[in-house]
């Protein structure tokens, strides 16, 4: 139908914003050894560990700034123009690569950066959840890890074979093509129904082939006021309106077990568990492998999204998660004891690793977003989504940072023990609270947590 076309272009233009913040996440892994090496390096001096350890995580302090800026402007100027902003501050951040002298140039990369990924992914999920018809959704709200796990990939790439400067000249590019995209997108109805445009809030849903949830639309953002996101109304509208409050707890809590399920860890120190497993296959090749495995099993979420819905590929999947880290727990308490039969599976910490991350793309990776896009009134959803997404980001540094230092204390085996613990209160959570909004418009699901 002709409605799914024109809602499929829109979404291309702003996931063409993820791409860029996957690019971003992956840019560092392939420039740090760039920056060590005088002949590749644009600067006058190779980097130290320290500086280079500062290029990775200064990328992570952007970000969890930068959700606030369209939470605080989004309900004021517009979902259109919280995506315009973003996409202006990643096009900074990529001329600062190409014009970089200095190792203080490269901090405001990936400061910039960290903002824009923040003001784009948070904008996007806000946006795409509010065009989206009802039926396609959670299609549209999951394809955005795919994005950014392919943008990811293509820095691992782009990174390992073009110079430094390259690297900016392609993302310069695809910054390019992703404003030019944003030009041609419709703001959202939900924006034009909160300022009470209701004609214009009507031919944009016309437009997207959903004349018919003109009432759900406004429905959903009764009692708000156009000046109301930068006053304390809105943060205190979270707390007291008892849909808002449920969309709060069951994401913050969502994400925030994302993180402590290991994550971040695995995916920054995925060679050095290799390396520390004494796995029999080369760690370089079973980072690529893993990182394949990602963007197959991020491929599968959007496909049964809409079939077998949220709550159910949460419960799946955070139960094979527990079980991969327990696997790979388990392996470690092996090699702790000295246990001989560790020769016989080096093969163990890699099957482990991709069980665990084909698990957590197809759901336990996806669905807290996808979530994110759909709770929450309108009103209250850009606020929501970066409190409960910065908050888990956090949590995400925390643990990455803490990693090592937990592996020397206790042990992998503990270390990834915990982990597993975490997926396992995950599942235990998805059963209790988490409700199935597979089907259901943006004023039913507010109707169900208000219950």
């Amino acid at each position: 139908m002709s409605y799914i076309r024109t809602q499929i272009l829109i979404v291309a233009c702003v996931n063409i914003g993820q791409f860029i913040d996957g690019y971003s996440v992956g840019w560092s892994a392939p420039i740090i050894p760039k920056l060590q090496n005088l002949n590749q390096s644009p600067l006058a001096e190779v980097i130290t560990d320290t500086q280079a350890s500062w290029i990775g995580s200064l990328l992570y302090l952007g970000s969890i700034v930068g959700p606030y800026i369209p939470s605080y402007l989004s309900n004021i100027i517009g979902r259109k123009p919280c995506l315009l902003f973003g996409s202006l501050l990643n096009l900074t951040a990529i001329i600062l690569i190409v014009t970089t002298r200095n190792i203080n140039m490269v901090y405001a990369v990936r400061i910039i950066s960290g903002l824009g990924m923040g003001m784009v992914t948070v904008s996007n999920l806000v946006y795409v959840g509010e065009i989206a018809s009802t039926n396609i959704r959670g299609i549209f709200l999951t394809s955005t890890s795919i994005i950014g796990i392919s943008g990811t990939l293509a820095a691992y790439f782009v990174g390992s074979f073009v110079s430094y400067t390259m690297t900016g000249y392609f993302a310069l590019l695809i910054n390019i093509a992703h404003l030019i995209g944003l030009y041609f997108i419709p703001e959202s109805p939900v924006y034009y129904a909160i300022i009470g445009k209701e004609m214009e809030a009507k031919s944009t849903l016309r437009y997207l082939g959903r004349v018919n949830d003109l009432n759900n639309v406004f429905e959903s953002v009764k009692g708000t006021e156009r000046n109301e996101a930068n006053s304390w109304k809105a943060w205190i509208k979270i707390f007291t309106v008892k849909a808002n409050r449920w969309s709060l707890f069951i994401t913050l809590s969502l994400c925030t077990l994302q993180q402590t399920s290991g994550v971040a860890a695995v995916l920054f120190f995925a060679t050095s568990i290799f390396q520390m497993a004494g796995s029999s296959i080369r760690p370089d090749l079973a980072t690529i492998y893993i990182g394949g495995t990602r963007l197959i099993a991020s491929m599968v979420a959007p496909f049964v999204v809409e079939r077998a819905g949220r709550r159910i590929l949460l419960l799946v999947s955070t139960v094979f998660c527990a079980v991969s880290l327990s696997i790979l727990g388990t392996y470690f308490y092996l090699v702790r004891i000295e246990s001989s039969s560790v020769i016989q599976i080096g093969w163990l910490p890699l099957f482990a690793l991709i069980l665990y991350f084909f698990s957590y793309e197809i759901g336990f990776g996806t669905m807290p977003s996808a979530l994110l896009g759909e709770m929450f009134r309108g009103n209250a959803r850009s606020i929501g989504s970066a409190l409960s997404m910065t908050t888990a980001w956090l949590i995400g540094f925390g643990v990455a940072t803490g990693f090592g230092t937990m592996v020397k204390a206790v042990g992998g085996d503990v270390t990834f023990g915990i982990f597993a613990c975490s997926c396992l209160a995950a599942f235990l959570f998805t059963y209790k609270y988490v409700p199935e909004t597979k089907g259901k418009n943006l004023n039913e699901i507010q109707e169900m947590l208000s219950r």
